[in-house]
């Protein structure tokens, strides 16, 4: 076992020479566990890659009740040392492109040998030991260097070696021809890595641009994508464009790894391709123009996931309207910052400085040129400059995302855990537990079930904020903890400024949380007027 998955010199753009740099070309199909090639690979959430079998047995994760599905109920911990995250056995899925490309390349080494029997070569293994496997390798005898005489040249040899598991990851290897001729064999090694490059270049073309990988990035199902590719497609749904499973990563693939495997494979194989690739990429993304491509509706409040319904009857906005239509739909809309508040870097501007970026769904055109609009919210967003176009604002915005699912889980357990383990020590000592660590002590979707049973006594009372109307428009309370919050915060007859914390949120558990916290003040009050009216009520009879 070794620290680092991916030597780090096979990471640069640097080609490998086939006779020369055998060794290092057959340590980028190694696994750092087994040593041996890949066997049905699982690219992990960290971007290391091993073989399925080397994953340890699952275990059951503690803690953890969003998303409370079959796939995340089970764990492991990462078997790479300078990594140790926990990792659901739903993120760890078979490397579909590294997979196939195994196969590939133990076909045509397999066919090389068979072509090139009389070609012996003396293969001797000197053991490179890290720092941990020193301290231990001093408390039992030392293994003598394994020595083989195979044949096919540098290349095939070794991955035979590796093959048979004579040859540890971190081993290096010593070369000697036993030819009479003195040939040292390194034809066959270059007939056999070009055939290897154009076996590779096959499978490393990404699904969606069909170009070679640029920073491939992997998904929990196994497929891999261009990062920028993955990112447009995150831009427009979360399921995967192959299997068209859900997949539980922010759009802008932040803190997404990528594929270090394959990266090391692209560069060493076909660094050329790769640098073109990257030349191309750099001359698309120039901007034109420093363009504000978001129109924006300053008005009220609007949520991700709900609907929002606008009467639109100035010409500014008619305009707006009809030029949405006649693109992508879309625009966002912001609230009136009725004090003048600093927002950020913009200044005191005339509206707040996050939004909801909206997607048409209906119009309704009348005579007049008012419409009625239906819309439904998309994601939140943050203006970072804006302009005037023909009397409305327009802006240059950035998606605000949550954290990803693994992310989540973690602050979830970890959090639960420490006020647990506080309110151990709250009891011991006769104190009394606060309403803010009674709430980190419950688990998400605990939380979730106290808002739910929370609208059930209303809808019992006959509140009238979840009268019929308001449910048609809005639809029964989500089980959904990721849209229960946005659903609540859509119904409930609150002041907007309110509602408007939510946007600099990045956890679904952080939401809960707050819900929470506006049923308690609820409640409370509810309380102290029961408690008024009762007062008031003796006072009347006395």
């Amino acid at each position: 076992m070794v620290d680092n998955e991916v030597p780090p010199d096979t990471l640069e753009q640097t080609p490998l020479l086939a006779h020369r740099d055998a060794r290092h070309l057959v340590r980028l199909v190694q696994c750092p566990q087994c040593s041996k090639p890949f066997s049905s690979p699982v690219t992990l959430p960290c971007g290391h890659t091993v073989c399925r079998s080397c994953l340890p047995i699952p275990q059951t994760r503690a803690n953890i009740s969003y998303p409370d599905t079959p796939d995340r109920q089970l764990g492991i911990a990462c078997p790479i040392p300078k990594c140790k995250a926990e990792h659901a056995t739903g993120e760890c899925g078979v490397d579909v492109t590294l997979a196939k490309l195994m196969v590939l390349v133990k076909a045509e080494i397999t066919e090389h040998r068979s072509q090139s029997e009389n070609s012996p070569i003396v293969l001797e293994e000197s053991v490179q030991l890290s720092e941990d496997q020193n301290l231990i390798e001093k408390e039992k005898p030392s293994e003598k260097a394994r020595s083989r005489i195979l044949h096919g040249g540098r290349l095939a040899s070794t991955y035979a070696l590796a093959e048979m598991g004579e040859l540890q990851y971190n081993s290096d290897v010593a070369y000697r021809s036993l030819s009479p001729t003195m040939d040292d064999y390194s034809e066959l090694d270059t007939i056999l890595l070009d055939r290897l490059r154009e076996v590779a270049h096959k499978e490393l073309d990404c699904l969606v641009c069909y170009n070679i990988m640029l920073d491939p990035t992997t998904t929990g199902c196994g497929h891999t994508f261009c990062r920028r590719c993955l990112g447009r497609v995150m831009d427009h749904s979360n399921i995967c464009p192959i299997c068209r499973r859900q997949l539980h990563v922010p759009a802008s693939l932040e803190n997404q790894p990528s594929n270090a495997r394959i990266i090391a494979l692209l560069n060493t194989l076909c660094p050329d391709i790769v640098a073109a690739r990257l030349s191309a990429l750099a001359l698309e993304e120039q901007p034109a123009n420093d363009e504000f491509d978001t129109p924006l509706f300053v008005c009220t409040l609007s949520l991700p996931m709900m609907p929002t319904f606008l009467h639109v009857f100035e010409p500014r906005y008619r305009l707006m309207i009809r030029r949405c239509l006649q693109g992508n739909r879309r625009f966002g809309m912001v609230m009136y910052n009725r004090n003048s508040s600093p927002q950020g870097d913009l200044g005191a501007t005339s509206f707040l400085q996050y939004g909801t970026l909206l997607e048409i769904v209906n119009v309704e055109m009348l005579r007049d040129g008012r419409s009625f609009v239906e819309t439904r919210g998309i994601s939140r967003f943050r203006v970072r400059d804006h302009g005037m176009l023909d009397g409305y604002e327009v802006a240059r915005v950035e998606k605000i995302e949550d954290v990803s699912l693994a992310e989540e889980e973690r602050r979830e357990a970890e959090e639960t855990r420490a006020a647990l383990a506080l309110a151990e020590e709250a009891q011991s000592q006769g104190r009394n537990l606060t309403p803010e660590l009674a709430m980190n002590m419950l688990s998400t979707r605990q939380l979730l079930d106290r808002a739910r049973d929370f609208i059930e006594r209303m809808k019992s009372r006959n509140a009238p904020w979840l009268n019929e109307q308001i449910v048609q428009l809005y639809g029964c309370p989500p089980d959904d903890p990721a849209i229960f919050p946005y659903w609540f915060a859509s119904v409930l007859p609150i002041a907007e400024e309110e509602k408007y914390i939510f946007f600099r949120t990045t956890t679904v558990r952080e939401r809960i949380k707050i819900v929470n916290n506006w049923i308690l003040r609820i409640e409370r009050q509810r309380c102290l007027m029961a408690i008024f009216t009762i007062q008031a009520g003796r006072g009347f009879s006395d």
